[in-house]
């Protein structure tokens, strides 16, 4: 198995399992998130990612995300997700991560 691919299960299992440390151990600490299309970054470095995490996600008991489907490319894994508990519907995103030395350090996030 890949490191990329490896990292992003680990990130993913810990989404679903609500489990801040877990999920924040993933990235590494310059890590910087995009909300697409803007190109201004959405979230910078570990610490947001924490807080970020903690207020709008983990804190939503019905929280999960369904993998529909995953593509690894090199240091890029693409995961094409359903996303449960933050609306009334499920929300359908597509989540690219950039792996380097073991972490997510960029991520790029499509909403539908």
């Amino acid at each position: 198995m890949s490191d990329a691919l490896s990292v992003v299960e680990s990130q993913f299992s810990a989404y679903n399992k609500h489990d801040l440390d877990a999920f924040v151990a993933s990235f590494s600490d310059n890590f910087i998130a995009y909300r697409m299309p803007s190109t201004e970054p959405s979230i910078i470095g570990k610490q947001q990612l924490r807080e970020f995490y903690a207020n709008h996600r983990f804190n939503q008991p019905a929280l999960r995300a369904e993998l529909i489907s995953r593509t690894v490319l090199g240091n890029k894994v693409f995961d094409f997700e359903r996303i449960h508990g933050l609306s009334e519907q499920p929300i359908e995103s597509v989540a690219v991560f950039e792996v380097n030395n073991g972490l997510i350090n960029t991520a790029w996030f499509y909403f539908s």
